[in-house]
Formats: structure tokens, C-alpha cells, sequence
């Protein structure tokens, strides 16, 4: 099957937030120079929606307001989807669990049959959907990407141990949240990290979460309100 890479795909991204009431950093990773979407960039771990992600088990669902904030324009099966793709990504990128002990109810998928084999369910009731950003038009590759923020206090496991991480990302790092923007950072990253400093204070689900999208006609920057929120033309 071909597929399209000019389509707009679903993707997840997640933001690891470490020590945030102390000296808070963020995980983060470089894509390789050869890398058709953002080459050479830091960035944090994350990617495209599986066709399968629909179907993973979660021990727990995303909190409530997330998953009214994803309603403007994700169906149930896209919201699980989402959830799923991030704790997915997160392994695969990092080899970091975000889940709870407990066995799997049937056949893996071959996708995560490492992260099963850790003993663990994917969870994702500690993701707080913060950031939504399309992709401009003109770019080789263009994602509808939902940004997640995570506790570290979440994570199963050693903070520090990237030993089943895949190799997508090289360098993987703990970057201090106020050195992160001395670093190579795609536009939409600072503009998510200027998010994620001001939440720092706020362990709570956002009221609102930004979205910067992008089309032929214009970029804007909207506010996703769940149900309530108006439709934009």
C-alpha cells in the first residue's frame, strides 16, 4: 500500500516534566540529520497514530477535561488513539513506562509487545492535553499533533535508564527548562516550552489549551474549550 505523505497524519507528543517543583527539566532527543521532518532538531518524543493504537487497552483513561478539550475535532476512537500513540512513542523513543503493573487481556500487538513484556499496561490518566499544532503547508511531512504533558512522579521505572529506547533519537537528555531553548529547537517546540513554563506551578489539566493552526488561508492561534467551544470557518 502507498502511502500518502503529502496527508495530514494524527500525531501525539509527549512532555516529560522532571523535578518540576525544584529545578524542573524536560526530556528531550535529536532527530538524525537525514531525518525527513525536522532534521537534526531537539525535540521531544513523539509521533504518528498507529492504525492499531484505537484498539490498546488502557488501564486508565485520560482525565476527563483532556479528553473534553480533544472533542473538537477527535472522536472517542481518535481520543484512545491519541492517548495510546504517546505512551507508545514514549517507549519507543525512550524506553521510559507510562503505565501500571498488570498482564494484557489477549494477543499483544507486535508494536508493544516490549512495552508488555515489562509487566505493564499502557495508562494514560496522568497525560494533560496542553498544546495542539498543525503542520504549515509546503512541508514534506505534515502532522495534526496533540502535545501531552507527563509528570516524571508517573514514569514506572529509573528516570535515567534509556537502554530499550530505539534509536530515532540520539542524545537523549534531561535539558534544564531554562537552558532548553539554547538548544536547536523547531519553532513549535519553543512556542510549547513557553506553554509547559507557564503550567509548571499548575499540576492541573488546563481550562483551555492553545491551538497554532496552520492552513493555506492563514495561521492562527486558537483556544480549545471541549464541547462548549464555537466552530471556526
Amino acid at each position: 500500500m502507498t502511502i500518502d505523505k503529502s496527508a495530514i497524519r494524527n500525531a501525539a507528543t509527549v512532555i516529560v516534566l522532571r523535578d518540576r517543583h525544584g529545578d524542573p527539566s524536560i526530556l528531550m532527543g535529536q532527530r538524525g540529520a537525514k531525518a525527513a521532518f525536522m532534521p537534526n532538531k531537539f525535540v521531544f518524543p513523539g509521533g504518528a497514530v498507529d492504525a492499531g493504537d484505537a484498539g490498546i487497552p488502557l488501564a486508565r483513561p485520560l482525565p476527563d477535561l483532556c479528553r473534553d478539550r480533544l472533542c473538537e475535532d477527535a472522536p472517542v476512537e481518535l481520543q484512545q488513539a491519541l492517548a495510546a500513540a504517546a505512551i507508545r512513542e514514549l517507549w519507543e523513543e525512550t524506553g521510559l513506562i507510562l503505565g501500571t503493573p498488570g498482564e494484557w487481556p489477549g494477543p499483544v500487538p507486535e508494536d508493544w509487545q516490549g512495552f508488555a513484556a515489562t509487566g505493564h499496561l499502557p495508562s494514560a490518566d496522568a497525560l494533560q492535553f496542553v498544546f495542539r499544532a498543525l503542520t504549515p503547508p509546503g512541508r514534506p511531512r505534515r502532522f495534526d499533533a496533540r502535545f501531552f504533558l507527563v509528570d516524571a512522579d508517573a514514569i514506572q521505572g529509573d528516570l535515567d535508564d534509556f537502554t530499550h529506547a530505539s534509536d530515532e533519537l540520539s542524545h537523549l537528555q534531561w535539558i534544564r527548562l531554562s537552558d532548553a531553548r539554547r538548544f536547536d529547537l523547531p519553532f513549535i517546540t519553543e512556542v510549547v516550552l513557553a506553554e509547559v513554563a507557564g503550567r509548571v506551578d499548575d499540576p492541573a489539566p488546563p481550562a483551555s489549551v492553545p491551538y497554532f493552526r496552520n492552513s493555506d488561508e492563514a495561521s492562527l492561534f486558537l483556544r480549545l474549550r471541549g464541547r462548549a467551544m464555537p466552530e471556526h470557518d
